[in-house]
């Protein structure tokens, strides 16, 4: 309608002009509703026409849209094993820190493996000092092998010692067991000697292992008994928490609810523009929005990424080949927009459903003198219609509680 009128006025308003006052004709006489479409069917057609171009070139290089809404990322509260609630922190809507514990699951089954990798611990400590007693008691069996290996030793000397001097004085038989006696006792110190490397092997080596492992057990246990323990991950809200002892949480088919970040949903409105935009839509132009949870307010913005997919054109590789005409609603530009000033979105709800207009600016080129006239002219008439949208924005911000509240029937 506004459009209408602003075309209205060069085309259909001067030519009635000059026919009322100029030619003196007078409503209901010589002018009628035949005589008006008769006599001014040229400016009616141009004016319709002028009213399309108008509207074309507003929506095209001023681009608007009614799927404006300030999303926002929740973030899962998982268990990574699963169990039965044992016990609830916080109530059905609540705020957390990071590594505040949310809740806790029955840890009965971690307590005791925790239990048994200290019981194991103190086994392979007990042991350690057992071995330490090995390799003294082996060090002792050593000396006294040494002893007994010695006295042979000498006995079998001074035996073959008086055979030289004076044969026959020594039976044959003794010396043979003496060497028989020196050969055991040697076998008595070889064993002492393993039986010491063994005892130094236990201590130095395989008693530290399975110290190694128990120890490795023990932080495992520690670990799936802390895995009972859900803590947030970062600063935030939990809402609609309704978890209770004695539910059963499962990481793959139940969470247990949801946390949602501090600050979430307040930086940047995400608005879905028509495809025809994607050459309009550029980083860097200001932008405007109203939103229903702060109406008769217009917050001043800035694009300030275009996201250069089309979701609707997302597919994952399956079995099934990809029917293009499965694709009923045609996808939008996702265009981020941030507040120019700082604060901008404050009082605006995450989630909001927001209605936004981005403008087209050509101030830089028709600055840089390098276009004719008629361009600079053109793109003149493109920045000034900006205005137009600007007001249907206002008109709309200032309808919308209106709307929401008295037209839609609530």
């Amino acid at each position: 309608m506004l459009e209408i009128i602003l075309c209205s006025l060069v085309t259909i308003l001067p030519d009635y002009l000059y026919r009322r006052y100029r030619q003196g004709k007078r409503i209901g006489h010589e002018i009628t509703l035949y005589s008006v479409w008769f006599e001014l069917r040229y400016g009616i057609i141009t004016c319709l026409m002028l009213t399309v171009a108008l509207i074309t070139m507003i929506f095209y290089y001023h681009p608007s849209t009614n799927s404006a809404t300030m999303y926002y990322r929740t973030v899962p509260i998982m268990t990574e094993v699963t169990g039965r609630v044992a016990e609830v922190n916080i109530d059905v809507s609540a705020p957390v820190k990071q590594g505040e514990v949310i809740f806790r699951l029955d840890s009965a089954k971690q307590e005791a493996a925790l239990l048994t990798a200290k019981r194991k611990i103190a086994e392979v400590e007990a042991a350690m000092l057992a071995a330490q007693a090995d390799v003294l008691k082996a060090e002792g069996q050593i000396q006294q092998a040494q002893g007994d290996y010695q006295q042979a030793t000498d006995e079998l000397n001074v035996k073959r010692d008086l055979q030289q001097r004076n044969p026959g004085i020594v039976p044959q038989r003794d010396i043979e067991k003496l060497q028989v006696l020196q050969a055991g006792r040697q076998g008595s110190l070889d064993a002492a000697n393993a039986a010491k490397q063994s005892a130094a092997v236990r201590v130095t080596a395989l008693l530290p292992a399975e110290k190694a492992s128990a120890e490795a057990a023990l932080a495992e246990a520690q670990v799936d008994l802390d895995k009972t323990y859900i803590r947030a991950g970062v600063d935030g809200r939990v809402e609609q928490f309704g978890l209770r002892p004695g539910d059963i949480v499962t990481p793959i088919m139940r969470t247990a609810g949801v946390l949602i970040p501090e600050g979430a949903g307040k930086r940047a409105l995400m608005a879905g523009f028509g495809q025809i935009e994607a050459q309009v839509m550029k980083i860097g132009m200001v932008a405007e929005a109203t939103c229903i949870s702060k109406p008769w307010t217009i917050i001043p913005m800035v694009v300030t990424n275009v996201q250069d997919y089309i979701a609707a054109g997302q597919f994952r590789g399956g079995e099934q080949l990809i029917e293009a005409q499965s694709t009923v609603r045609p996808g939008t530009i996702l265009v981020f927009m941030e507040p120019i000033y700082q604060g901008g979105l404050e009082g605006v709800t995450p989630g909001s459903s927001c209605v936004a207009n981005a403008y087209t600016s050509n101030h830089e080129r028709i600055a840089s003198g390098k276009l004719s006239a008629f361009k600079s002219f053109a793109l003149h008439v493109v920045d000034a219609t900006g205005l137009v949208h600007a007001l249907l924005l206002r008109i709309q911000a200032l309808l919308l509680p209106i709307k929401t509240l008295v037209l839609s029937g609530h």
